[in-house]
C-alpha cells in the first residue's frame, strides 16, 4: 500500500517550519527533503525520519522502524499533531545531515 497524496501534504505541513520542505516520488512512496537534504520517507501512511546521534539525544524512547523489509532502520514517528517536537527533530536531522553530506 502507498502513501496518500493527503498524507504527504499533511507532513509538509506539519514541517512548515523547519525549511525548504520539498517530497519526491520513490517506489511508489514519498521522499522528503529538508533545505534539499534527505531527511526520510512517507511509506503506507506512516513517517520515517533518518537515525541521527542528533536524533536519538532528543528521543526520550524512540519508536523504530523499517521503510520496507530489510531497510535500514529509522525513526518512526507516532505522533505527527507535536508540530514542535517534530520541527525540532527535524531541524536536528538536517543539520546533523548537512554535516555529514561531502561536498
Amino acid at each position: 500500500m502507498s502513501c496518500s497524496m493527503e498524507f504527504v501534504q499533511y507532513v509538509c505541513e506539519q514541517l512548515q517550519g523547519c525549511g525548504d520542505i520539498t517530497y519526491r516520488r520513490m517506489f511508489g512512496e514519498f521522499g522528503f527533503y529538508v533545505d534539499g537534504v534527505y531527511i526520510g520517507a512517507a511509506c503506507d501512511n506512516q513517517l520515517f525520519i533518518k537515525v541521527t546521534d542528533a536524533g536519538k539525544k532528543m528521543m526520550n524512547d524512540p519508536i523504530y522502524g523499517e521503510m520496507y523489509p530489510g531497510a535500514k532502520p529509522s525513526f518512526l514517528i507516532e505522533n505527527l499533531q507535536d508540530k514542535e517536537i517534530l520541527e525540532k527533530l527535524i531541524i536536528a536531522t538536517r543539520d546533523a545531515l548537512m554535516k555529514t553530506k561531502k561536498v
